[in-house]
């Protein structure tokens, strides 16, 4: 079923969490909220799933209101069949594997075929034989899979999660963020997750939200965010940005050559700042003449503080409409004056 929020919007004291917004989530989609701390976008799931009250708007599930502040219509959060999976697991210490899955299931009281409801949950994720364990003898791999099992048991209209994999180390929020990803493609569910990792949303989602200071900036396929930011912050935000003009237009690091491809071609004179070795390429860090510090890649090292030559296509130069009030102060990566391409070389 399709979720749709229609001008949700939320104060605390008088200070804006979340400015009006509207939003669809498809069903069968994985959606993210993307954006740095205190942009709303917790404020904005926990709203969805009835934790916290909007001040405005209506909430849509299909064509069921769960939420209307002008028609005063609030369906608890337990009834409105949506499954969470939080930032700290929330299990239950004293309970067992199986009774944490089966409490989610009570909760929402379904307990016609707990035992097989439970046994099914625990399959998905691949934890059969370890009903009787408690938290503290699992993984943090293990008490994550408990969790989505617990959300994923009542099979919820929709799963929430709430920078789920935030607590977990490098490696194994790598190995957790593939087998989440699966499991919501294998199960056909609709979710929506929040992060401020960009490396989660771009590699997880169907489509990505990138909000800022309660707004919704952008939203898209993680293709649409990448090659054709909106704004100077979602550039900036994700992915590494090469800003060319205060006029917002910029190119990828990866779209930056050491040769010239065509006489169209600019290009800009800079010197080697430092020089990082990441395996597949050379991350190399340099000072363009007249222009803020940019990002290229290259094959093989180059000395530091070797004077180069730096090619840009126009095609590949991404240019961004005006901005909005967030942007009025610029972003630390763009340029305080226009500039113009050095001279070809």
């Amino acid at each position: 079923m399709d979720i749709e929020i229609r001008g949700i919007q939320k104060s605390f004291q008088g200070t804006p969490a979340l400015l009006p917004t509207d939003l669809k989530l498809r069903h069968g989609q994985f959606t993210t909220l993307l954006g740095p701390s205190g942009c709303g976008k917790t404020t904005l799931l926990r709203m969805i799933a009835g934790l916290e009250q909007p001040d405005e708007g209506e909430i849509h599930a299909e064509d069921r209101c769960i939420y209307s502040k002008n028609q005063r219509i609030d369906v608890p959060s337990h009834k409105r069949n949506f499954g969470m999976v939080f930032q700290d697991f929330a299990l239950w210490p004293h309970m067992t594997v199986y009774e944490n899955v089966a409490f989610g299931l009570k909760a929402a009281k379904l307990k016609a075929d707990l035992r097989k409801k439970v046994t099914e949950a625990l399959a998905m994720v691949r934890l059969e034989g370890m009903e009787d364990r408690y938290p503290h003898q699992l993984s943090g791999g293990q008490q994550q899979r408990v969790a989505f099992a617990r959300a994923v048991a009542i099979r919820p209209a929709l799963v929430l999660f709430d920078e789920p994999l935030s607590a977990l180390d490098a490696v194994l929020r790598e190995e957790m963020r593939i087998e989440m990803m699966s499991l919501v493609k294998d199960m056909g569910l609709t979710a929506l997750y929040v992060t401020h990792d960009q490396v989660e949303a771009m590699s997880m989602s169907d489509e990505i939200v990138v909000m800022r200071k309660g707004e919704v900036l952008q939203r898209g396929t993680p293709e649409m965010i990448y090659e054709t930011p909106s704004y100077p912050f979602v550039a900036s935000f994700i992915g590494k940005s090469n800003w060319l003009t205060v006029d917002h237009a910029m190119v990828r690091p990866e779209h930056v050559t050491w040769s010239r491809t065509s006489t169209e071609d600019m290009c800009y004179q800079a010197t080697v700042l430092s020089v990082s070795y990441v395996g597949e390429r050379y991350e190399i860090r340099l000072q363009v003449d007249g222009m803020d510090e940019w990002t290229a890649y290259l094959n093989k090292r180059v000395p530091v503080g070797e004077r180069v030559n730096l090619y840009v296509s126009p095609q590949r130069v991404c240019r961004m409409g005006e901005a909005t009030s967030h942007d009025t102060n610029k972003s630390m990566h763009q340029n305080t004056a226009k500039r113009t391409p050095a001279a070809a070389g």
